[in-house]
């Protein structure tokens, strides 16, 4: 099951770090030749009229290969470049590629003190080109030698994967807000990139515990740094109801007003909902809204009467048990509120999908199960949306065109996997969401002072270390979408919190769905990981230190 175990919430002030030793076992020689020829090329030869430090700054040049997720290609040569007080950022590709480059200019000018003013000619030290290649919608090449370092991509989104490849090449004191003593190198070399994937997403269930505005923006801030491209949004569960209906106003205001534990909860207006989506699309993410339904519904129905069968509302709920609640799927009411639901939801999302939840309906009869998703997903496509489910919705018929996000475990029931895989070879894509691989909610080890543990304990290696393109048999390549790393906050009620437990899992979830599957090395990946470190302590980031991790100082 997703999220089943109650739990009662804890609230650390210091997690500390356990021990699980596991067998080291090496899976793909190509990734560790590709470190090893990065790290061979630190840096080359100074710049002209730099000697003594720079000298010594040229084995500090974080090598090419050493960049989480692991890119494509790498060809590590010449001279590195070196960021001084006479750079300037030069932009070839109208207002996308100007975007781009103030973003850049942001994260530098703090750290660096440089103005590194833009500039659409001349020379600049810093090139940002939209230009025709072989690049794909998100894909990028970094070139970087003594005279400078140019990323060139097809799309907007491709050069801003590029600009967090070269925000990871430079030292981790780039992410301080305050003045660094720098140098601020960047290897000689050529990164060809592009994402295996074009889904890599990441969940944040702001339904069990609220999460503000600035909460959700800051770790939009955090997936951009990974290229993870989809922010799938939990908005309405048992606990909380968390954007505002104009045609069901208590859905917030009431069915919001609480969360697990008993806390206040809150919701988004519309405009609060709109500057998530805004944030997400300048970080090239998109939202994925989820409204969970015809289960998990206890927030809706305690807020209307009418939507249950019997016609009384119950309770508010700040538990966490599942599988109680059911829209009640006979009556036409039910319909006339999922249609105002998605209509004004649809209407406030740009993107692509509307997720429409479906798992662990247990109040609900099978029969009125396929009933109640053969009249909604078409009214996700009447509104302009791809329909998204949780993989039961394979046990129904999935629209085409429709996705269906698998969350199953290496234990779930061969009749089960065998039921989404035929919906795969029928052409229903599959996003994969394993559990008990990548459900950042789940505890590293039993000591682990948050999460749960239903599916099991997820340490460093055991969330890395699959193949999504292989992961259920009998799955066709073509039906795997991507990746998405869920993280439900049952237990969760602060940014820190969601930090520690999505830090060091995220990054391997991230690399799951961009790298190509040549580069998946668990021992290569983990001196990767461990390079990390000093860039989450600049950031203000608090992570689990793993000890199968080789973190610095260990």
């Amino acid at each position: 099951m997703r999220r089943h175990h109650s739990t009662t919430p804890r609230n650390p002030r210091n997690p500390r770090t356990t021990r699980v030793s596991r067998t080291r076992v090496s899976r793909a020689l190509v990734s560790l030749l590709l470190v090893a020829a990065a790290g061979a090329f630190a840096a080359g030869a100074a710049p002209a009229g730099h000697t003594g430090a720079a000298g010594q700054a040229r084995a500090a040049a974080t090598p090419l290969g050493q960049i989480i997720p692991a890119p494509a290609s790498v060809r590590a040569a010449g001279s590195p470049y070196r960021i001084t007080a006479g750079t300037r950022i030069r932009v070839d590709g109208g207002r996308e590629a100007r975007r781009v480059g103030e973003y850049l200019a942001g994260l530098l000018r703090p750290s660096t003190g440089y103005r590194l003013p833009l500039t659409t000619h001349g020379r600049a030290g810093i090139e940002l080109r939209l230009a025709r290649g072989p690049f794909g919608a998100e894909g990028y090449r970094l070139d970087s030698g003594r005279g400078g370092v140019t990323i060139t991509a097809r799309e907007p989104a491709g050069l801003f994967h590029g600009v967090q490849t070269l925000r990871q090449l430079l030292p981790a004191a780039v992410e301080k807000r305050s003045v660094q003593p720098g140098p601020w190198l960047v290897a000689g070399g050529t990164v060809q990139d592009s994402p295996r994937y074009a889904y890599r997403g990441a969940m944040l269930d702001v339904s069990r515990h609220f999460f503000t505005v600035a909460q959700v923006k800051r770790y939009i801030d955090e997936l951009a740094l990974y290229k993870i491209n989809e922010l799938h949004l939990h908005l309405s569960d048992d606990q909380g109801w968390r954007i505002a209906i104009d045609s069901w106003p208590r859905l917030a205001t009431y069915g919001g007003s609480t969360e697990v534990g008993g806390g206040k909860g809150g919701h988004y207006t519309k405009a609060d909902y709109k500057e998530i989506v805004r944030y997400a699309a300048s970080r090239y993410l998109e939202v994925v809204p989820e409204i969970d339904m015809p289960g998990h519904t206890n927030a809706a129905l305690a807020s209307y009467a009418e939507l249950n069968c019997d016609g009384v509302a119950p309770p508010l709920y700040t538990g966490t048990n599942v599988g109680f609640s059911s829209l009640c799927v006979p009556k036409e009411v039910t319909y006339r509120f999922v249609d105002d639901v998605i209509r004004e939801l649809a209407a406030l999302t740009p993107g692509r999908y509307l997720h429409i939840g479906g798992d662990e309906a247990h109040s609900t009869s099978h029969d009125d199960y396929v009933k109640f998703m053969d009249r909604v997903q078409p009214i996700v496509a009447e509104y302009g949306k791809t329909v998204i489910g949780w993989h039961q919705l394979t046990g129904a018929t999935p629209a085409k065109g429709a996705l269906a996000q698998y969350w199953g475990l290496d234990s779930t029931s061969a009749a089960e996997k065998a039921q989404v895989a035929r919906a795969a070879q029928n052409g229903t894509g599959l996003i994969f969401s394993p559990a008990d691989r990548v459900y950042l909610d789940m505890k590293y080890t039993k000591d682990t002072p948050l999460g749960l543990a239903w599916a099991g304990y997820v340490e460093v290696r055991r969330s890395y270390d699959w193949d999504p393109g292989s992961y259920l048999p009998q799955v066709p390549a073509s039906a795997v979408r991507g990746v998405e790393a869920p993280l439900w906050s049952e237990t969760l009620s602060t940014s820190a919190h969601i930090e520690y437990m999505a830090f060091p899992r995220l990054p391997g979830a991230a690399e799951l769905g961009w790298s190509p599957a040549a580069t998946h090395d668990w021992d290569a990946y983990k001196v990767r990981l461990a390079a990390q470190a000093s860039r989450w302590d600049a950031l203000g980031i608090g992570y689990y230190r793993s000890p199968q991790v080789p973190w610095p100082g260990n």
